[in-house]
């Protein structure tokens, strides 16, 4: 199965459970942090949920 990377850049404070949730299971919680991760629909649906929050490094 194909992998992306995922980079948190925005930071969680301030914004809804769901939101800090989503980074939890992206396995982002950290600026700058990267997480590499199954190309799955579920996982590029999250990364929707946080355009502001996070961006695909590699893909």
């Amino acid at each position: 199965m194909a992998k992306i990377k995922v980079k948190q850049i925005g930071s969680p404070i301030r914004r809804t459970k769901d939101q800090r949730a989503t980074l939890i299971g992206l396995g982002l919680n950290k600026m700058h942090k990267v997480s590499e991760l199954e190309d799955t629909p579920e996982v590029r649906g999250m990364i929707r949920k946080l355009p502001h929050m996070v961006e695909v490094v590699e893909g």
